[in-house]
Parts: structure tokens; sequence; C-alpha cells
């Protein structure tokens, strides 16, 4: 087969890849730990790639319907979901127990930036401020510096290894408190990451995608 004979699926697959910053097929085959020869053969159009689609396009950042028939938004509008947010503004499970892909996949219904990731409320201890189901969508990556979080609601993870979605409040000696509704203040605690808040999707909004693989991601922020 000519190579600018390929099918287009093959194509978009290709440029995929390269627009997500993977210069070989074999680079991006190590990164996401796919079988190589069987993720060239598939860029290659030698194999179809109906039961991997969703894993290339989450992986690549693209929208699986565009990647099987060109059609639709090329930009991604998946996140993982890291964690569940209850009473006291905790997010559970613990980061070591979330795989890599998170525990449930969820579209979103608009483009996002790149590397993001998601918390779902559960239940109703988080009224009035978020509704039960509602999905929080912060930066994986801390965007700014403490300083400017400070009068901020936002993901934290402090240095003891919990997590909470909290406003956060200048405290003493590099310390801070963080605040949330229906929960007492926690005082003099320190922050190892923050994500700041993208956006928060009603669960009207959302299309729960499932598990399968391709968004890398690492709580261990």
């Amino acid at each position: 087969m000519n190579y600018d004979d390929r099918p287009d699926f093959a194509k978009r697959l290709e440029k995929a890849r390269v627009e997500r910053g993977f210069d070989t097929a074999k680079d991006a085959a190590r990164y996401f730990g796919w079988t190589y020869e069987t993720y060239i053969q598939h860029e290659q159009g030698i194999r179809g790639i109906s039961r991997a689609a969703s894993k290339y396009a989450k992986a690549f950042r693209v929208s699986e319907a565009w990647l099987l028939t060109g059609e639709g938004d090329t930009q991604n509008k998946h996140v993982p979901i890291m964690g569940y947010l209850g009473a006291g503004a905790e997010v559970e499970p613990d980061f070591e127990q979330v795989p890599p892909e998170g525990l449930d996949q969820i579209e979103i219904p608009f483009p996002l930036p790149e590397d993001m990731i998601g918390f779902k409320v559960r239940g109703d201890s988080m009224l009035p401020a978020y509704k039960d189901g509602a999905i929080i969508v912060v930066y994986r990556e801390q965007q700014r510096p403490l300083t400017a979080f400070y009068g901020e609601e936002a993901a934290v993870r402090t240095s003891d290894g919990r997590r909470f979605i909290k406003t956060i409040m200048r405290g003493q000696n590099g310390s801070v408190n963080l605040l949330s509704w229906n929960a007492n203040p926690i005082e003099g605690v320190y922050l190892e990451w923050i994500g700041e808040i993208f956006a928060v999707i009603p669960p009207s909004a959302m299309r729960k995608v499932g598990r399968q693989g391709g968004i890398q991601g690492n709580l261990k922020l």
C-alpha cells in the first residue's frame, strides 16, 4: 500500500499523534504503554481502529467521532474523574487508590484545555455550593503561586495527603486555613498542590464514557 493511499482514519490518527507532540509512532506507543507493532499497523491503515478508537482519542485528546469519521470537533472533551467529593469537602479515595486513567471518564459539552482532571460531588453535604452529581473540573498542574489563591476556592492536597475543595485563606508561617460550606475550618495546614477550578458542570450536561484508558494521570501532584 502506498503510504499516501492509507485509509482516512489512519491519516487522522497520525495527525492527532503529531499534534499531541509525539514525533514518531514509537514515541507515542512507548509513552502510553501500547504494543508498538499493533499501533503502527493502525497508523499505517493495515488494521481498523474501531476497538481502539476510544483509547487513541483520549490519549491524543481528540474526539472519537472525528478520529473514526472525520466529523465533529477535533478537540478533547473528556475528563478523568480522580475522586469523589463528600462531607467536609474532602475528596476520596486516596490518590494511591486511583488508577492512572481515573475512576470514570466523563464527556464535557465543550472543548477543554489540556491536562484537566475532575472530581464528582456525591450527596447533598456540599449544598448550596455544589449539587449531587456535579463535576468540578480543575487544572492537573498548579498554575499560580500559593499567594495568588488566597480568598479563592480550589482543589488542594495537604502535606499529610488529604485532598479537599476548599477556600484558601492565609495562615501563619506559610500555612493556610481551609474553609468550606457545612464544615469546620481546617487551620494551620501546608499545601503540596493546588488545582485551580476551571468549571463546575451540572449533571445534566455530562455523559459518562467509561474507563477505557488513554488519559494519563497521576495524583501525586
